[in-house]
């Protein structure tokens, strides 16, 4: 099995609760039987259920109907047409994350909620990119989780890269200027650093993540030069919500969707396509360190569509 079927099939696994919710909702429902608007209405209905949302259903279903409205359908016929859509809707926002090699380091800022796998997935970024023959260091900015500190060094030394670390409590703009410092001396490539998450405490968070930006721009005044913002797939249309939470916090310049293995709301990518516009740089359908790949439109809405 070669990479690119390799991916693709893990790809369509993960996706498969994803598009096995929303295939169970198609059955039956195009079986012999003419386009009309109680069938667009149902077809809205089960694209909202499978966390695509009311705008971005109502524009697919609107834009499927168009040519198409009192003839036979099929249900292959659907589902093709609707992952052209789909693909078409993604493709804007389907840009990996170049690393601009002019910038020494490239700082990379983590952000999201707890929970949301940022740090695994700092873990993942780190390995890929010491892969490709970049010096890669980690700053363990989660200075309130003894446990995300741990974990990053874990995936530190997996990757074999310096992970710069602080006392449990202590100021993560402070680690952030000193990891910045190190990174500068020691000619690292990339820097990725991690956040906390506590979105509970918003006004805290705020102060943290501006903090940061400010003390790394007094060392690099371009920096970070990224500003990630990693979304758990589980979490459906509650990923709206933190988009629009972590837009407010900080300059939100992409993003990275995990555990899309573990969910049946895959579509929930397609709305956050729609509506924000922001770069999907990686999606996460698994544990291992190569289960974070580059996110590609026809693929993801192929796989979503179970075609």
């Amino acid at each position: 099995m070669n990479e690119k079927t390799g991916w693709l099939s893990k790809l369509q696994a993960g996706l498969s609760r994803s598009s096995n919710k929303l295939g169970e909702n198609l059955t039956g429902l195009f079986t012999k039987r003419k386009l009309d608007e109680a069938a667009l209405e149902e077809l809205e209905e089960a694209l909202i259920a499978a966390d695509l949302g009311p705008s971005t259903a109502a524009k697919l279903v609107a834009a499927f109907g168009k040519n198409r409205f009192g003839k036979d359908i099929s249900e292959p016929e659907i589902k093709e047409a609707l992952a052209a859509q789909i693909a078409g809707i993604l493709e804007a926002c389907a840009k990996p994350l170049e690393i601009d090699r002019s910038q020494k380091p490239f700082v990379v800022l983590m952000v999201g909620v707890n929970g949301a796998g940022k740090t695994t997935t700092i873990g993942k970024m780190a390995q890929a990119y010491h892969e490709q023959g970049l010096k890669v260091m980690l700053a363990a900015g989660d200075t309130f989780r003894a446990a995300a500190i741990g974990q990053l060094q874990i995936w530190g030394e997996r990757a074999g890269c310096t992970v710069v670390t602080a006392a449990e409590g202590s100021d993560a703009a402070a680690l952030a200027y000193q990891a910045m410092e190190r990174a500068k001396a020691e000619g690292a490539d990339v820097l990725l650093i991690d956040t906390a998450g506590r979105l509970h405490n918003k006004t805290g968070l705020m102060e943290e993540l501006a903090k940061i930006s400010r003390v790394i721009k007094k060392i690099d005044e371009t920096a970070p030069h990224a500003t990630l913002l990693v979304l758990d797939a589980t979490t459906g249309q509650n990923a709206h919500a933190q988009v629009e939470t972590f837009k407010a916090l900080t300059n939100v310049t992409g993003l990275i969707v995990t555990k899309l293995d573990g969910s049946a709301k895959g579509g929930v990518l397609v709305a956050l396509a729609d509506r924000f516009g922001l770069p999907l740089h990686a999606i996460g359908v698994g544990e291992g360190a190569d289960d974070l790949r580059p996110f590609k439109a026809a693929d993801f809405a192929r796989s979503l569509m179970g075609v």
